[in-house]
């Protein structure tokens, strides 16, 4: 761990702090920052106190960063932190902050300090679920009931809201105590069991209305979220919004004419109708699409096995050679410095060159020999993927064909039911009072078939774009699966190579620099 304490100038935190931080490490560091050029994100805490800081920037290089110190500046805004992920300590205390803001991904803080701001509103801080120690003492927070805000941090034990105007009410202590019931340290003092009891007595009328109402909040949001997973598996089957009446619904999205003719006598019952018939294509299809993503699942998991299967022989058999070799290579090293005479230590290294490079095409043969064997295995995966999403679009074009045979279907007999009402209208034989807007629709055959055909043409165009949707996103994935085998294989393989080299190179330079001495006559 690095820790890096510094006297700054300037009033923002920029590139060029940063590197004087590095420069102004106490000795022990320098020196080590010299050697080994210390990497910002290797370093876990950094403290800026005092340093006439006005804007937090340039901190996304300290990724890793676990604690900061900001305290005793005048930064006026929370901003900047978004990369420091890892953050669990951090101090802004005594500075001229009026907003609680920029916390959004600190979602490990434990230990947060907003002391002696002005701060008026707690606020934006939902995400600090970890929270355990809170100090935002000596700031503009006026109104009591905002604490109850504190209640969604389950972790918080220790709180600090001394020297804010809130605390001057006579109900201050059991109010809080009583709506954040497992705080330990109120105001840097123990909560006892009296004080516990008392707020208890006091305010839990309130308390018990508020679990209430917390209670179904949470269940509410436990059924959100249920369902948000569950359409996102429905969403990776691609069936998403098919296991009831979405895509029939969306048929007649923003359709005026077909909402008028549903007025017209025989119309609500073959609407009915087709939409039953539509609605068991589409669950058909749903069903039919999560059995083939269990399909296309067990296909990669399948070969995600055998890859590692393979991968795991292949370092067997590489352990084994490099411990055969390395046994040998040790003794014969310890025969070189033995060795009785010069001749004898140069024959034996020489032998130790010959070693290396047989060890050196042993480990290519391996790794031309797992380079082949998972590039068969690869090939394989990528005709089953083929074969899976081939088979499955297939499949969903007969099924959307049903669909659109089923829209054709009812625009015949839609056709047919206005021109018999038109004919009727026209002998003034209608037994129905229609509305008239309706009555507009029926001015004569050209009209009603024209707007007959422009609703059934926008309907296929909607039937054909879901089945678009679906064969686009079964060839995506198959062709995502696929290239992420071949490139993870690539990179696998180059980096092994980069490793065996690395390895051979370093046997051969340790040979080298052997210093055979000439024995004493």
């Amino acid at each position: 761990m690095s820790q890096f304490d510094n006297d700054i100038e300037p009033n923002i935190i920029d590139d060029k702090m940063v590197q004087k931080a590095i420069e102004e490490l106490c000795p022990e560091d320098l020196k080590l920052a010299r050697r080994e050029a210390i990497n910002f994100k290797d370093v876990t805490e950094l403290q800026l106190s005092f340093r006439n800081i006005l804007q937090i920037d340039s901190l996304w290089q300290f990724e890793n960063l676990t604690k900061l110190q900001l305290d005793n500046n005048i930064i006026e805004k929370i901003e900047g932190l978004e990369s420091l992920v890892h953050l669990v300590w951090l101090d802004l205390s005594f500075n001229n902050i009026e907003v609680i803001e920029g916390l959004d991904t600190l979602v490990r803080l434990q230990d947060l300090s907003l002391s002696n701001n002005r701060i008026s509103k707690l606020e934006h801080m939902d995400t600090l679920q970890e929270l355990q120690i809170f100090s935002i003492g000596k700031n503009n927070l006026t109104t009591l009931e905002d604490v109850v805000y504190l209640r969604r941090f389950k972790s918080l034990r220790t709180l600090n809201l001394m020297g804010n105007p809130l605390c001057e009410e006579e109900r201050y202590t059991l109010f809080v105590v009583a709506h954040l019931p497992a705080l330990v340290y109120l105001d840097f003092k123990l909560v006892n069991d009296s004080t516990r009891e008392a707020a208890l007595l006091k305010y839990q009328h309130l308390t018990e209305l508020l679990e209430l109402e917390e209670a179904e909040a949470l269940a509410q949001l436990k059924e959100e979220q249920a369902k948000q997973k569950e359409l996102e598996h429905h969403t990776a089957a691609f069936v998403e919004h098919l296991n009831g009446s979405f895509l029939f619904e969306d048929l007649y999205a923003d359709d005026p004419e077909a909402a008028k003719l549903a007025y017209l006598p025989g119309v609500g019952d073959l609407l009915q109708t087709y939409r039953e018939e539509f609605v068991l294509v589409c669950k058909n299809l749903f069903n039919y699409g999560l059995q083939e993503h269990e399909k296309r699942e067990a296909e990669v998991s399948s070969f995600c096995e055998c890859l590692h299967e393979a991968l795991m022989a292949n370092q067997r058999d590489n352990r084994k050679i490099i411990l055969d070799f390395e046994s040998r290579n040790k003794r014969r090293l310890d025969e070189i410095h033995n060795a009785s005479s010069y001749d004898i230590a140069e024959s034996k290294r020489a032998e130790s060159k010959e070693d290396i490079l047989q060890l050196s095409e042993a480990l290519m043969t391996l790794e031309m020999l797992i380079t082949d064997q998972l590039e068969e295995l690869i090939k394989d995966f990528k005709r089953n993927t083929a074969d899976i999403a081939s088979t499955f679009n297939e499949n969903v074009k007969g099924l959307m064909t049903q669909c659109r045979d089923l829209e054709n279907r009812h625009h015949e007999r839609l056709l047919e039911i206005c021109i018999t009402t038109l004919e009727k209208s026209v002998k003034d034989e209608l037994e129905e009072d229609l509305p008239d807007d309706v009555r507009t629709l029926l001015v004569d055959k050209t009209t009603i078939v024209k707007a007959l055909n422009a609703s059934h043409g926008i309907r296929l165009l909607k039937i054909n774009k879901r089945e678009s949707d679906i064969l686009c996103s079964t060839y995506r994935w198959q062709a995502s699966v696929t290239e992420k085998a071949f490139q993870t294989e690539i990179d696998r393989n180059r980096e092994c190579i980069k490793k065996i080299i690395q390895y051979i190179d370093t046997l051969q330079e340790e040979l080298e620099n052997i210093t055979i001495m000439e024995p004493m006559q």
